[in-house]
């Protein structure tokens, strides 16, 4: 585990309509504020990262398809300074990923026709907030 990533399981509410999928709530003892919501649809095969915030916590779930998210703890001084973290995310097996500031975060499209995420991120879109590398940048030890 990567120093202050969290997986929360989330519950699923199925019925003969559909299913309501729950991604966080104000009163979640996980919960640490509200920028914005978005959702980012990835194709498979379809790499999207790196990314890293400097100050917002975003927040996961993938309530469509199949990815594989990717972390990387760049961060000077901490505990798992250096590690990489994979996790499979689908609504089979359907949780919150939280990543703090300061680890990068990419992921790859796992299904046809598409996988669809969602964020909620403590901070609303800034591009002074983030930074970017290529999937490929030599300062990240993974091969997509």
């Amino acid at each position: 585990m990567i120093a202050g990533v969290q997986l929360i399981p989330l519950l699923q509410f199925p019925d003969q309509r559909g299913v309501v999928y729950h991604m966080l709530r104000v009163t979640d003892p996980h919960f640490r504020g509200f920028g914005e919501i978005y959702f980012s649809s990835v194709y498979p095969g379809v790499v999207k990262a790196w990314k890293n915030h400097r100050r917002a916590t975003v927040h996961y779930a993938c309530v469509s398809g199949r990815l594989k998210m990717v972390l990387y703890d760049a961060r000077p001084g901490s505990a798992s300074h250096g590690e990489v973290m994979e996790i499979t995310m689908s609504p089979d097996d359907y949780r919150l990923v939280i990543v703090p500031p300061g680890v990068w975060n990419g992921f790859q499209g796992l299904s046809e026709p598409q996988a669809l995420l969602a964020n909620c991120s403590t901070e609303p879109f800034d591009p002074a907030e983030f930074e970017r590398l290529d999937p490929q940048a030599k300062e990240i030890p993974y091969q997509w």
